[in-house]
């Protein structure tokens, strides 16, 4: 969550790099993902282009393998290049169940998908080490700077992808289990401060936008919560962040002792936040805040020190900056812009051959747990989401300088306003003509998928996440099934 990057929400846990960073770099206080899921986003990160272009609809289609990524033309032009930890931009590698709920999204039926979200501590006040693997893809990254990095003659780029902080797969489901224990150690525990914790406002199940509504129940949050369970997720969640700040802190210091940090730039992000119990639900595939506001931080020589942007900015910006850092001519066709004059504390008006850059950025959402293509634009204080086709559901407008944590939707008040943000998203991207094609997309790959199953696709779909339900009554599914396709 990006907001954890300042203040007030860096109040809740002791980040010591990410304040490092913010000391010795710049930090954007408006970073959005321009999809709210791993593998959508990361091809968006990757790719420099928005969701609608990559066609990435979900965690199990992303990028064609042999997309010409920033890190494929740095190497190109001499850099040498290495990736450690979480990828995730062609595809996700998911679980069926996965793919079948992305697909089946927009049947008439709600299935219970996820287990509920809860909290295990484990280890003692020495436990350090909690996710492993990505402790040992951190361990890879720092000899790589300790050994390789330091005796290159030419440039390098490091990637390093992290699974932290997420919630970890909890074995009591079966195979396809719901991945919803937040997990963490006393070590880390000790790092949040939990007077600061703000229990979230929600909104009565009745009040909910029917969208929400899909989400909090699919994600298995419309049960009863007490305070304190919801406390203990946004704590846990914290400390699973604490220990990801410490793995930066392992790279930062790699640098520092080979003496290649005054020399190199370091790049924070995510690929999207965590709403841990925010409006009613946790995970991400939201445009809420906590889901969708992404960190953003970045360090080094020419870029200015102890800066905060206010500026709206997104993953997409990312793919032409790195170009822009390396000197690479940046495509024309990309969606993003690069970030290098804010960076660089630089008037506006120095700016690139594509022109300004535009003053509001666009994230979409066409995956799981939402029953409906979402599709945000995000400008100065207003936030707008639209649904589907723009009309068969009602739209979202939320005024974050008036109202922060989006309890109220202000679209019936402001209909000049809803229409001028919907005017400007429909020139970017024509999202009712998007919204059929993913439709048409999810009923072309269910149907493959059904065909490749025979007679045993009811018994197939039984076992998956939502078992319990379809095996109860598995002829009224299969003819909500029926009478979607």
């Amino acid at each position: 969550d990006g907001r954890l990057t300042f203040y007030p929400g860096n109040q809740t846990v002791d980040l010591p790099f990410i304040n490092f960073m913010k000391r010795y770099g710049t930090v954007f206080l408006n970073a959005y993902t321009n999809s709210p899921i791993c593998c959508p986003s990361r091809a968006a990160l990757w790719s420099g282009l928005f969701t609608h272009l990559t066609e990435s609809w979900n965690n199990f289609k992303g990028l064609d393998p042999d997309y010409v990524t920033w890190m494929d033309l740095m190497e190109k032009h001499g850099y040498h290049t290495q990736k450690y930890g979480k990828l995730d931009y062609t595809s996700g590698h998911h679980s069926v169940s996965n793919r079948v709920e992305a697909w089946t999204r927009d049947v008439d039926f709600l299935l219970r998908q996820e287990g509920r979200p809860m909290v295990n501590l484990t280890g003692d006040r020495k436990h350090v080490r909690v996710m492993e693997a990505d402790w040992r893809n951190t361990d890879k990254a720092v000899n790589w700077i300790k050994e390789k990095a330091i005796n290159l003659t030419q440039p390098f780029a490091l990637y390093l992808g992290l699974n932290l902080p997420h919630p970890y797969p909890s074995p009591y489901a079966g195979e396809n289990f719901g991945s919803s224990t937040f997990l963490t150690s006393p070590y880390w525990l000790e790092k949040v401060t939990y007077e600061a914790i703000k229990i979230p406002k929600w909104s009565s199940l009745s009040e909910m936008h029917p969208v929400d509504y899909y989400s909090s129940y699919t994600k298995n949050c419309t049960g009863a919560f007490t305070k304190q369970e919801v406390r203990n997720i946004r704590a846990f969640y914290y400390a699973m962040c604490a220990e990801t700040d410490a793995m930066l802190g392992e790279i930062i210091s790699a640098l520092r002792d080979t003496g290649l940090l005054k020399k190199t730039i370091v790049i924070f992000t995510a690929d999207h936040g965590e709403l841990a119990m925010e409006h009613r639900q946790f995970y991400k595939m939201s445009m809420y805040e906590g889901s969708s506001h992404v960190p953003l931080l970045v360090m080094g020589p020419g870029i200015k020190e102890q800066q905060q942007i206010p500026n709206v900015v997104s993953l997409v910006d990312i793919y032409p900056t790195m170009l822009d850092i390396a000197r690479i001519p940046v495509p024309q066709n990309l969606s993003g812009y690069s970030l290098t004059p804010l960076l660089c504390g630089k008037a506006e008006n120095e700016v690139s051959s594509r022109g300004p850059r535009p003053s509001w950025v666009l994230s979409e959402f066409h995956g799981c747990n939402v029953n409906s293509s979402t599709y945000m634009l995000r400008t100065d204080k207003w936030k707008y989401i639209t649904y589907s086709d723009g009309r068969s559901v009602l739209p979202q407008l939320f005024d974050l300088s008036d109202d922060p944590d989006e309890l109220t939707n202000v679209a019936i008040k402001f209909p000049v306003i809803v229409r001028s943000l919907d005017k400007i998203l429909r020139s970017i991207v024509n999202y009712p003509k998007v919204s059929s094609s993913v439709q048409e997309y999810n009923k072309r790959q269910f149907i493959s998928w059904k065909q490749s199953l025979g007679q045993n696709y009811s018994n197939v779909i039984g076992n998956l996440r939502w078992h319990q339900d379809w095996l109860k009554e598995p002829k009224k599914y299969e003819n909500a099934i029926d009478k979607w396709l």
